[in-house]
Protein backbone atom coordinates (compact mmCIF):
# COMPACT_ATOMS: atom_id res chain seq x y z
CA UNK A 1 0.00 0.00 0.00
CA UNK A 2 1.67 3.26 -1.17
CA UNK A 3 1.63 6.37 0.46
CA UNK A 4 -1.37 8.20 -1.23
CA UNK A 5 -3.56 5.13 -0.76
CA UNK A 6 -3.41 4.56 3.08
CA UNK A 7 -3.61 8.68 2.95
CA UNK A 8 -7.17 8.38 0.90
CA UNK A 9 -7.93 5.49 3.46
CA UNK A 10 -7.25 7.83 6.26
CA UNK A 11 -9.11 10.40 4.64
CA UNK A 12 -12.12 8.52 3.84
CA UNK A 13 -12.60 6.51 7.07
CA UNK A 14 -13.03 9.19 9.34
CA UNK A 15 -15.69 11.00 6.85
CA UNK A 16 -18.08 7.56 7.25
CA UNK A 17 -17.88 7.27 10.67
CA UNK A 18 -18.99 11.11 10.74
CA UNK A 19 -21.66 10.24 8.41
CA UNK A 20 -23.08 7.27 10.09
CA UNK A 21 -23.32 8.96 13.62
CA UNK A 22 -25.34 11.80 12.06
CA UNK A 23 -27.17 9.56 10.61
CA UNK A 24 -27.99 8.46 14.31
CA UNK A 25 -28.25 11.53 15.84
CA UNK A 26 -30.88 12.46 13.59
CA UNK A 27 -32.88 9.08 14.12
CA UNK A 28 -36.04 9.93 16.45
CA UNK A 29 -35.88 8.63 19.59
CA UNK A 30 -39.63 9.64 20.76
CA UNK A 31 -41.60 6.69 19.75
CA UNK A 32 -44.84 8.77 19.22
CA UNK A 33 -42.71 10.53 16.49
CA UNK A 34 -42.70 6.86 14.08
CA UNK A 35 -46.02 6.75 13.95
CA UNK A 36 -47.63 7.80 10.98
CA UNK A 37 -49.36 11.28 11.30
CA UNK A 38 -53.02 9.98 10.31
CA UNK A 39 -52.74 7.15 13.50
CA UNK A 40 -51.17 9.78 15.97
CA UNK A 41 -54.28 11.29 17.91
CA UNK A 42 -55.24 6.95 18.35
CA UNK A 43 -55.56 6.58 21.84
CA UNK A 44 -54.84 3.31 22.16
CA UNK A 45 -51.52 4.08 20.94
CA UNK A 46 -50.58 6.62 23.19
CA UNK A 47 -49.48 4.32 25.81
CA UNK A 48 -46.57 3.37 23.84
CA UNK A 49 -43.29 4.76 24.53
CA UNK A 50 -40.93 2.50 23.01
CA UNK A 51 -41.06 -0.08 19.64
CA UNK A 52 -40.63 -2.33 22.23
CA UNK A 53 -43.50 -2.28 24.21
CA UNK A 54 -45.59 -1.87 21.08
CA UNK A 55 -44.15 -5.16 20.04
CA UNK A 56 -45.09 -7.40 22.69
CA UNK A 57 -48.49 -6.03 22.52
CA UNK A 58 -49.22 -6.46 19.19
CA UNK A 59 -47.78 -10.14 19.59
CA UNK A 60 -50.36 -10.61 22.58
CA UNK A 61 -52.84 -9.38 20.81
CA UNK A 62 -52.61 -11.80 17.53
CA UNK A 63 -52.30 -14.79 20.38
CA UNK A 64 -56.06 -13.92 21.14
CA UNK A 65 -56.85 -14.08 17.84
CA UNK A 66 -57.66 -17.48 17.53
CA UNK A 67 -58.89 -17.63 21.34
CA UNK A 68 -62.39 -18.84 22.03
CA UNK A 69 -64.53 -16.02 23.05
CA UNK A 70 -67.93 -15.29 24.52
CA UNK A 71 -70.34 -13.25 22.40
CA UNK A 72 -72.31 -10.36 24.74
CA UNK A 73 -75.76 -10.77 23.41
CA UNK A 74 -78.04 -7.83 22.18
CA UNK A 75 -81.65 -7.02 22.86
CA UNK A 76 -82.55 -9.05 20.83
CA UNK A 77 -81.01 -12.29 22.33
CA UNK A 78 -83.47 -15.09 23.08
CA UNK A 79 -83.33 -17.00 26.68
CA UNK A 80 -81.62 -19.61 24.62
CA UNK A 81 -78.83 -17.20 23.59
CA UNK A 82 -78.64 -16.32 27.75
CA UNK A 83 -77.99 -19.98 28.58
CA UNK A 84 -75.50 -20.41 25.99
CA UNK A 85 -73.51 -17.66 27.73
CA UNK A 86 -74.13 -18.85 31.21
CA UNK A 87 -73.07 -22.37 30.27
CA UNK A 88 -69.78 -20.95 28.74
CA UNK A 89 -69.60 -18.70 31.55
CA UNK A 90 -69.77 -22.03 34.59
CA UNK A 91 -72.89 -22.02 35.42
CA UNK A 92 -73.89 -25.48 36.73
CA UNK A 93 -75.21 -27.97 34.05
CA UNK A 94 -79.13 -28.19 36.85
CA UNK A 95 -79.91 -26.69 39.82
CA UNK A 96 -78.71 -29.31 41.96
CA UNK A 97 -75.54 -28.69 40.77
CA UNK A 98 -75.27 -25.90 43.07
CA UNK A 99 -73.26 -26.85 46.78
CA UNK A 100 -73.25 -24.12 49.46
CA UNK A 101 -70.74 -24.27 52.54
CA UNK A 102 -73.21 -23.74 54.65
CA UNK A 103 -72.20 -22.38 59.14
CA UNK A 104 -73.05 -24.45 61.87
CA UNK A 105 -76.05 -22.18 62.39
CA UNK A 106 -77.62 -22.46 59.60
CA UNK A 107 -81.08 -20.00 58.86
CA UNK A 108 -81.95 -22.25 55.57
CA UNK A 109 -83.54 -25.28 55.57
CA UNK A 110 -83.39 -28.00 52.68
CA UNK A 111 -86.24 -26.63 50.98
CA UNK A 112 -85.50 -23.04 51.12
CA UNK A 113 -82.32 -24.02 49.59
CA UNK A 114 -83.58 -26.27 46.55
CA UNK A 115 -85.82 -23.36 45.62
CA UNK A 116 -82.92 -20.95 45.34
CA UNK A 117 -81.03 -22.99 43.50
CA UNK A 118 -83.59 -23.10 40.62
CA UNK A 119 -84.21 -19.47 40.68
CA UNK A 120 -79.94 -19.07 40.82
CA UNK A 121 -79.87 -21.37 37.87
CA UNK A 122 -82.62 -19.71 35.82
CA UNK A 123 -80.83 -16.88 36.45
CA UNK A 124 -77.21 -17.54 35.47
CA UNK A 125 -75.43 -17.48 38.84
CA UNK A 126 -72.31 -18.56 38.73
CA UNK A 127 -71.40 -20.41 41.92
CA UNK A 128 -69.57 -18.20 43.76
CA UNK A 129 -71.81 -16.39 43.40
CA UNK A 130 -74.91 -18.13 44.96
CA UNK A 131 -72.58 -18.60 47.41
CA UNK A 132 -72.32 -15.29 48.24
CA UNK A 133 -75.90 -14.28 48.49
CA UNK A 134 -76.34 -17.69 50.40
CA UNK A 135 -73.51 -15.87 53.24
CA UNK A 136 -75.12 -12.69 53.27
CA UNK A 137 -78.68 -14.11 53.92
CA UNK A 138 -77.29 -16.18 56.53
CA UNK A 139 -75.42 -13.65 58.15
CA UNK A 140 -78.90 -11.03 57.86
CA UNK A 141 -81.01 -13.83 59.55
CA UNK A 142 -78.41 -13.91 62.14
CA UNK A 143 -78.26 -10.41 63.05
CA UNK A 144 -82.18 -10.31 63.26
CA UNK A 145 -82.16 -13.92 65.28
CA UNK A 146 -80.03 -12.00 67.67
CA UNK A 147 -81.96 -8.96 67.93
CA UNK A 148 -85.10 -10.64 68.52
CA UNK A 149 -83.56 -12.77 71.29
CA UNK A 150 -82.64 -9.60 72.95
CA UNK A 151 -85.86 -8.02 72.50
CA UNK A 152 -87.74 -11.25 74.01
CA UNK A 153 -85.36 -11.33 76.86
CA UNK A 154 -85.96 -7.41 77.32
CA UNK A 155 -89.18 -7.97 77.68
CA UNK A 156 -88.87 -11.11 79.40
CA UNK A 157 -86.95 -8.94 82.54
CA UNK A 158 -89.58 -6.27 82.06
CA UNK A 159 -92.70 -8.63 82.66
CA UNK A 160 -90.81 -10.30 85.39
CA UNK A 161 -90.16 -6.59 86.89
CA UNK A 162 -94.08 -5.33 87.22
CA UNK A 163 -95.23 -9.19 88.25
CA UNK A 164 -92.70 -8.85 91.44
CA UNK A 165 -93.90 -5.82 92.70
CA UNK A 166 -97.52 -6.60 91.95
CA UNK A 167 -97.66 -10.05 93.63
CA UNK A 168 -94.71 -9.36 96.24
CA UNK A 169 -93.56 -12.74 98.50
CA UNK A 170 -96.69 -14.57 95.94
CA UNK A 171 -94.59 -14.16 93.00
CA UNK A 172 -93.43 -17.75 93.05
CA UNK A 173 -96.79 -19.55 93.46
CA UNK A 174 -98.76 -17.43 91.32
CA UNK A 175 -96.57 -17.51 88.32
CA UNK A 176 -96.00 -21.24 89.16
CA UNK A 177 -100.06 -21.86 89.16
CA UNK A 178 -100.42 -19.33 86.00
CA UNK A 179 -97.46 -21.64 84.33
CA UNK A 180 -99.26 -24.92 84.98
CA UNK A 181 -102.51 -24.40 83.67
CA UNK A 182 -101.37 -22.22 80.61
CA UNK A 183 -98.86 -24.91 79.43
CA UNK A 184 -101.95 -27.87 80.26
CA UNK A 185 -104.24 -25.31 77.94
CA UNK A 186 -102.31 -23.92 75.39
CA UNK A 187 -98.99 -25.76 75.01
CA UNK A 188 -95.21 -25.11 76.07
CA UNK A 189 -94.32 -24.79 72.38
CA UNK A 190 -97.70 -22.27 71.67
CA UNK A 191 -96.47 -20.25 74.66
CA UNK A 192 -92.96 -20.10 74.06
CA UNK A 193 -93.24 -19.56 70.42
CA UNK A 194 -95.61 -17.08 69.91
CA UNK A 195 -94.56 -14.03 69.29
CA UNK A 196 -96.55 -10.62 70.22
CA UNK A 197 -96.22 -7.41 68.23
CA UNK A 198 -94.54 -5.97 71.18
CA UNK A 199 -91.88 -8.53 70.85
CA UNK A 200 -92.88 -10.55 73.92
CA UNK A 201 -93.82 -13.85 74.18
CA UNK A 202 -97.11 -14.91 74.84
CA UNK A 203 -95.83 -16.88 77.77
CA UNK A 204 -93.67 -14.05 79.53
CA UNK A 205 -96.86 -11.12 78.35
CA UNK A 206 -97.81 -9.91 81.76
CA UNK A 207 -101.05 -9.13 80.90
CA UNK A 208 -101.57 -12.57 79.53
CA UNK A 209 -99.58 -14.41 82.60
CA UNK A 210 -101.70 -12.04 85.15
CA UNK A 211 -105.01 -13.73 83.43
CA UNK A 212 -104.03 -17.22 83.79
CA UNK A 213 -102.61 -16.48 87.56
CA UNK A 214 -106.15 -15.17 88.16
CA UNK A 215 -108.08 -18.26 86.79
CA UNK A 216 -105.58 -20.51 88.48
CA UNK A 217 -106.30 -18.89 91.95
CA UNK A 218 -110.31 -19.75 91.00
CA UNK A 219 -109.19 -23.22 90.08
CA UNK A 220 -106.77 -23.73 92.75
CA UNK A 221 -108.73 -27.38 93.39
CA UNK A 222 -108.11 -28.10 90.11
CA UNK A 223 -105.91 -31.03 89.12
CA UNK A 224 -104.06 -28.46 86.38
CA UNK A 225 -103.02 -26.26 89.16
CA UNK A 226 -102.84 -28.10 92.28
CA UNK A 227 -99.44 -29.29 93.73
CA UNK A 228 -97.07 -28.23 96.57
CA UNK A 229 -97.58 -25.04 96.02
CA UNK A 230 -97.33 -23.07 99.73
CA UNK A 231 -99.83 -20.17 100.40
CA UNK A 232 -98.62 -17.07 99.72
CA UNK A 233 -100.08 -13.52 100.15
CA UNK A 234 -100.25 -10.93 97.23
CA UNK A 235 -99.14 -7.10 98.23
CA UNK A 236 -102.49 -5.99 98.30
CA UNK A 237 -103.57 -8.88 100.65
CA UNK A 238 -100.74 -8.18 102.87
CA UNK A 239 -101.85 -4.36 102.41
CA UNK A 240 -105.83 -5.52 103.57
CA UNK A 241 -104.73 -7.40 106.25
CA UNK A 242 -102.37 -4.88 108.02
CA UNK A 243 -104.72 -2.15 107.35
CA UNK A 244 -107.83 -4.78 109.08
CA UNK A 245 -105.27 -4.87 111.90
CA UNK A 246 -104.48 -1.67 112.38
CA UNK A 247 -108.07 -0.22 112.47
CA UNK A 248 -108.61 2.25 114.93
CA UNK A 249 -109.77 0.61 118.77
CA UNK A 250 -108.15 -2.58 117.86
CA UNK A 251 -105.62 -4.66 119.92
CA UNK A 252 -102.55 -3.38 118.26
CA UNK A 253 -103.07 0.52 119.25
CA UNK A 254 -104.37 -0.86 122.94
CA UNK A 255 -100.90 -1.55 124.87
CA UNK A 256 -103.39 -3.39 127.55
CA UNK A 257 -105.22 -5.64 125.41
CA UNK A 258 -104.35 -9.10 125.91
CA UNK A 259 -103.62 -9.36 122.05
CA UNK A 260 -101.62 -6.16 121.65
CA UNK A 261 -97.91 -7.73 121.53
CA UNK A 262 -99.08 -10.36 119.30
CA UNK A 263 -101.13 -7.74 116.53
CA UNK A 264 -98.14 -5.93 117.07
CA UNK A 265 -95.63 -8.82 116.00
CA UNK A 266 -97.83 -9.80 113.23
CA UNK A 267 -98.29 -6.23 111.56
CA UNK A 268 -94.29 -6.69 112.02
CA UNK A 269 -94.11 -9.33 109.78
CA UNK A 270 -96.31 -8.32 107.50
CA UNK A 271 -94.38 -5.77 106.80
CA UNK A 272 -91.29 -7.26 106.57
CA UNK A 273 -92.39 -10.06 104.02
CA UNK A 274 -93.86 -7.06 101.82
CA UNK A 275 -91.10 -5.41 102.07
CA UNK A 276 -88.63 -8.44 101.35
CA UNK A 277 -91.00 -9.99 98.72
Amino acid sequence: MDQTTATMQSDTQPIAAVSDQSQSQELPNDFQSLIPEEYREEKSLQNFQNMNDFVKSYLHSQKLVGADKIPVPNKMATDDDWNEVYSRLGRPKSPDEYKYELPKENHLNENTLKAFSEQAHKLGLLPKQAQGIIDYYNGLAAQNAQSETMQQETAQLEAETVLRKEYGPAYSNKISAARNLATNVLGAEFLRDTVLKDGSRLGDNPQVVRAFATLAEKLSEDSMVQGDIASAMTIKEIDNEITSLTQPGSAYWDKTHINHKKAVDEVQRLYQLKNNG
